[in-house]
């Protein structure tokens, strides 16, 4: 009896290894498939850009599986975080989704980006930070005034372009005043002349004066006549 089942006990055996195979060789095919469709912190990567004159963090996930994933940007100042710039959820895809947060960010500016997408990440950071282009995005630019005109530009004005000035009233009467003060007035003559004595009475006083050297002329010339008439 023992010789005669002994061919079905192999045979069993054989069975039964051949479908352990078959399953262990299952579960790691959906073993590697099961990880293939996990999300993990890999898939998500994070970038700063400007929108025309706005500046804004763009995060980009490209899960397949689509998983819902939270999305948390921070700023950062000396390892800590300074300020929440916002928070948002995506579903990853083969060709990307993205999700952008506006923020006026700064040049070399540090933002850490964290992400949560249960059961697969159980909330981990993009590594590494993020930082910001050294350029600041471009502000819109401003009409420039036009210069006004300062004195000396008008100064500097040709003199045949500008009109012939018209003297005043005041210039008017200054030209006569200066003639006329080159001969001196009549009031102003007659001060001087009675201060120094010379007034309408000169010509009496000049009259005396030649009759007396007349006389003493005459008086010399009749004494020297008397004295020769004397002698002889």
């Amino acid at each position: 009896m023992n010789v005669a089942f002994t061919p079905i006990y192999r045979r069993t055996s054989r069975a039964a290894r051949f479908l352990g195979v078959a399953a262990a060789s299952t579960a790691i095919v959906l073993g590697a498939s099961s990880n293939a469709l996990a999300c993990t912190i890999t898939e998500f990567s994070a970038e700063a850009q400007c929108d025309g004159t706005q500046g804004v963090i763009s995060v980009k996930d490209v899960d397949k599986s689509g998983v819902e994933a939270t999305v948390s940007v921070y700023l950062q100042n000396n390892g800590a975080d300074a300020k929440k710039v916002g928070e948002k959820t995506v579903k990853g895809s083969k060709k990307g989704t993205i999700v952008t947060f506006k923020e006026d960010w700064a040049p070399n500016a540090e933002y850490r980006i964290y992400v949560e997408a249960l059961p697969y990440i159980n909330g981990e950071n993009i590594k590494p930070n993020l930082i910001t282009p050294a350029t600041a995005c471009k502000t819109e630019d401003t009409p420039t005034p036009t210069p006004t005109p300062t004195p000396s530009d008008s100064a500097t004005t040709p003199a045949e372009e500008s009109p012939t000035p018209t003297p005043s009233a005041s210039e008017g009467t200054t030209a006569p005043a200066t003639v006329e003060s080159n001969a001196p007035s009549p009031a102003a003559g007659d001060s001087n002349l009675a201060e120094t004595g010379a007034n309408s009475n000169t010509g009496l006083i000049a009259g005396i004066a030649i009759a007396l050297v007349a006389l003493g002329g005459g008086a010399v010339f009749f004494g020297l006549r008397r004295r020769g008439a004397g002698s002889r």
